[in-house]
């Protein structure tokens, strides 16, 4: 069996997440570098690390990886590769998307013509033809230049991984699927604890927290551009995939998930986001202050994405409004609290110092994740038989 080597994208920070989310899949990790996780495994990794990942925002087929000082040894070295491999005749292939950093070469739009440019005429040697239809199955390429190292990968799954499908109210300044996910990962909350986001919005939390806690795959409702590459990946290997996904759902599981906002036209937003995530069952929604913020039992977690303040009527409010989560949050008793803003005010207000604070990126917003940890709850006696 072939052995082939991907390569992830991830927010920064979170690779230690996304590389044990890829070592629970079975596959062997190859290297961790700055937003981006590469591991190694069969044909059949396209179709379940589409399916399982939570916390990537795709998985690109590595093609090669090799050093390139100039224009004419990146379409030498890029034509020198077996294109026939991974492109059928009728393939409609090219590169979606360039980026370069601490490189000599550093015109995008350059390298994007030039690897075409190289993949053209590799394919016009391999098939014997001198012209190309490309109207055939879709193959975009992506490549990646840093400090002279050229990486050229096939994106296998089309629109990035953190659209799930089911968001399709969303509110303002949302935090993405993928980063809700990895902030719940990273956190020592699991399916066993309560879990309260009063800032809910669109429900990413919630409804994030509930598919992780029934182990629903969060790419079993939505379509990957793999899916038409039969050259690569037969179609029996998306349906073993989701039949995988099927068989580990646990749905019937207990949760205490909740998820509180002040906007009652959110909270509606919310319930229909989680009924098309298929969890509604799994979560209570409410219309709610966050100054009502209670629950009797202890070793919760808050784990939420308040407002930021983006607009200077609304930065006025937010002094008022961290202190009330501040407030809340006191009268918890033993609970851990993660909030995720760009506010750079947030401890003050909050009332006391986090444990520790990340530095991540919220989209283009540079956010800081505060993680104001409780105590851990007392191991269970085992039962005597």
């Amino acid at each position: 069996m072939s052995l082939y080597e991907f390569t992830a994208p991830c927010h920064f920070g979170m690779e230690a997440v996304l590389k044990r989310e890829i070592i629970n899949l079975g596959y062997d990790i190859v290297r961790v570098e700055d937003g981006r996780v590469t591991f190694r495994g069969e044909a059949s990794a396209i179709a379940r690390a589409n399916a399982f990942l939570r916390t990537a925002e795709r998985v690109l087929l590595s093609v090669a990886r090799f050093k390139a000082y100039t224009f004419d040894e990146l379409f030498e070295r890029t034509k020198a590769l077996p294109w026939a491999d991974y492109l059928p005749v009728d393939g409609k292939f090219w590169v979606k998307k360039a980026s370069t950093t601490k490189s000599k070469l550093f015109s995008s739009s350059d390298i994007q013509s030039i690897v075409k440019k190289a993949i053209v005429e590799k394919l016009k040697q391999s098939y014997h033809v001198d012209w190309f239809k490309e109207d055939g199955a879709a193959y975009p390429l992506r490549v990646f230049i840093f400090k002279d190292e050229v990486t050229i990968a096939l994106d296998t799954s089309g629109e990035s991984l953190h659209k799930r499908g089911y968001r399709k109210l969303i509110s303002k300044a949302p935090v993405s699927e993928t980063l809700a996910a990895a902030i719940l990962l990273l956190s020592p909350w699991n399916k066993d604890r309560i879990l309260v986001d009063p800032f809910c919005g669109s429900g990413t939390f919630p409804i994030e927290a509930a598919m992780i806690g029934a182990n629903i795959a969060p790419g079993m409702n939505r379509e990957f551009t793999a899916e038409a590459w039969t050259n690569i990946l037969p179609k029996k290997a998306w349906y073993e995939a989701i039949t995988e996904a099927n068989d580990a759902i646990r749905d019937d599981v207990e949760l205490d998930i909740q998820g509180y906002d002040i906007d009652g036209e959110v909270i509606k937003s919310a319930r229909q986001n989680a009924i098309d995530a298929g969890v509604d069952h799994l979560i209570h929604l409410q219309q709610r202050p966050v100054s009502a913020l209670s629950h009797p039992k202890k070793y919760g977690f808050v784990i939420t994405n308040p407002p930021y303040g983006e607009r200077l009527e609304e930065r006025e409010a937010l002094p008022a409004l961290y202190k009330e989560l501040g407030d809340a949050y006191s009268r918890l008793d033993a609970w851990s609290c993660f909030v995720l803003t760009s506010y750079d005010q947030a401890e003050k207000y909050i009332g006391r110092k986090a444990d520790k604070n990340r530095k991540i990126y919220n989209g283009m917003i540079k956010t800081y994740l505060y993680e104001f940890m409780g105590p851990r709850p007392p191991k269970r006696k085992k039962q005597e038989d």
